[in-house]
């Protein structure tokens, strides 16, 4: 893939780019720059986030709801929630992928979610909390993923052909191996060293037999609902799937895993019926995500292994060092987390919604459209149209117009988020336009530094307030908002 079609990989070659630019006189000052700019950036975020710790002692408390637009505003979650993550995060993504988030923010908290809510009594029962799925939380969850699963199948159909055109041409190419005449002396030098110390094939069959069996044995022990014969499957199946992945994600950047997930978790709830398919769906969705994911992952840093001169053996070590390490941190992590915050409560801070949006896509294989309140079907129907018709129109249109058309991807994320989250984006999108226009090319050094900075900085909060919050240490102050009238 990487020597013989010569795939672009562009994640990969950007990470090698970039490392190969720090190794150079110029590049040594530039990196000096951005570590500036990260380290400064980093303590104003840790900082911030330390300040408004003291101002959130309650529920709706703190900086995170200023009503930024206003209270009737606030109550439809459009305010900025100064959350320096989301803002770091903003100044990373395109400015399309931000504006298509305001646009599904605008869609559905601005329109659909208020005319709904006037539905109530005649669409679902006034009874019942809006949280639930046979509430207004039903047409949240479901209209996302019906435009997540929209432009999924669009992109993840769009991706197979282009792929199998591409391995066609490829694999009926007479000339196979690299025309050393049309390489550099640099490509021919990382080449050799590349192959030099390639990883026999045996050890990846024995690896991958070895592994399997144990998945085999074990999950089904952890997970009972999942059956051994359908982990079998699984991973008889994942190696074809997972060269499709890696051969797409080299040719288009794109990592189809999560698609190719969604449609296990579909047949593997449908298939494990009532009782036990909503758990095999996720368990199965998760380890045909997993193995398809981490070979295109895998691809991207050998492509950066190749053009940085580095050890493929070395390479595929340090990883297997990073996963054992990952299997004892991670776990860790997450209980930290899970045990400190409320995770998973739709009016919480930490929503976590692609697990809700998951698990009920796994509740819609086993119940079908049962599990629809009334007319949310006709409105997934709909909107999983419109995805897939947005992406054909961004297709057919001309570049210069087409670059505007919004993701129907990004669109769903607020629909269940809320607004607030893409207002934060929009603002690190607003401080990336202006400091392009006023100084573009300190920008395009300085913004990922910045943009780091400010999300470490948040981060790094998390693990002393978790501390604090499993100490039971809870915010001196509660600030929060309410009409002048019932103030007074």
């Amino acid at each position: 893939m990487i020597i013989d079609y010569k795939l672009a990989y562009p994640s990969g070659t950007a990470t090698a780019v970039l490392i190969n630019g720090f190794h150079t006189t110029k590049g040594d000052e530039m990196a000096k720059k951005q570590v500036h700019g990260f380290l400064r950036f980093f303590s104003l975020s840790f900082i911030w986030s330390f300040f408004q710790w003291f101002y959130s002692g309650g529920e709706q408390c703190g900086f995170v709801n200023f009503p930024t637009f206003g209270l009737k505003a606030w109550k439809q979650t459009f305010y900025f929630d100064s959350s320096m993550t989301y803002v770091g995060a903003g100044m990373i993504c395109s400015h399309l992928v931000n504006l298509s988030l305001l646009i599904g923010a605008v869609l559905s908290w601005g329109i659909m979610w208020p005319l709904i809510s006037d539905r109530k009594g005649d669409w679902f029962p006034h009874s019942i909390k809006e949280s639930s799925m046979k509430s207004l939380n039903g047409y949240k969850v479901f209209i996302s993923i019906a435009l997540i699963l929209g432009d999924g199948l669009y992109n993840f159909l769009k991706t197979l052909i282009f792929t199998a055109r591409s391995m066609y041409a490829a694999f009926n190419k007479k000339n196979l191996k690299t025309d050393d005449k049309n390489q550099t002396l640099d490509d021919l030098h990382r080449n050799q060293v590349f192959i030099r110390e390639n990883i026999p094939m045996w050890l990846a069959c024995v690896g991958y037999m070895i592994f399997s069996i144990i998945s085999i044995i074990i999950i089904p022990i952890m997970f009972p609902q999942l059956k051994w014969y359908y982990v079998l499957v699984a991973y008889i199946l994942a190696p074809s799937l997972s060269f499709c992945n890696a051969y797409g994600a080299g040719l288009t950047d794109m990592n189809m895993a999560y698609n190719y997930g969604k449609v296990a978790l579909f047949i593997l709830a449908a298939l494990s019926g009532k009782e036990n398919g909503v758990v095999a769906g996720l368990i199965g969705c998760g380890l045909i995500k997993s193995i398809v994911s981490i070979s295109s992952d895998l691809m991207h840093d050998f492509k950066t292994g190749h053009l940085t001169l580095t050890s493929p053996r070395s390479m595929l070590i340090s990883q297997g060092i990073g996963t054992l390490i990952g299997c004892i941190v991670a776990p860790l992590s997450f209980f930290l987390f899970y045990k400190a915050f409320d995770v998973g409560n739709p009016d919480g801070e930490y929503k976590a919604p692609y697990a809700l949006i998951y698990r009920n896509m796994a509740i819609l294989g086993v119940e079908g459209f049962s599990a629809l309140p009334h007319h949310c079907f006709q409105l997934c129907y709909g909107f999983f149209a419109f995805a897939i018709l947005v992406n054909f129109v961004r297709d057919i249109l001309p570049e210069k117009f087409g670059k505007w058309v919004p993701l129907p991807m990004a669109m769903a994320v607020p629909f269940l988020v809320g607004a607030y989250f893409a207002i934060d984006m929009c603002v690190g999108s607003l401080v990336v336009y202006i400091w392009h226009k006023i100084d573009s090319r300190r920008a395009l050094l300085m913004v990922p530094a910045v943009a780091s900075g400010l999300i470490c900085g948040d981060g790094l909060w998390i693990l002393p307030s978790s501390i604090l919050a499993l100490a039971k240490i809870n915010p001196p102050i509660c600030m929060s908002f309410m009409p002048a009238t019932l103030s007074s």
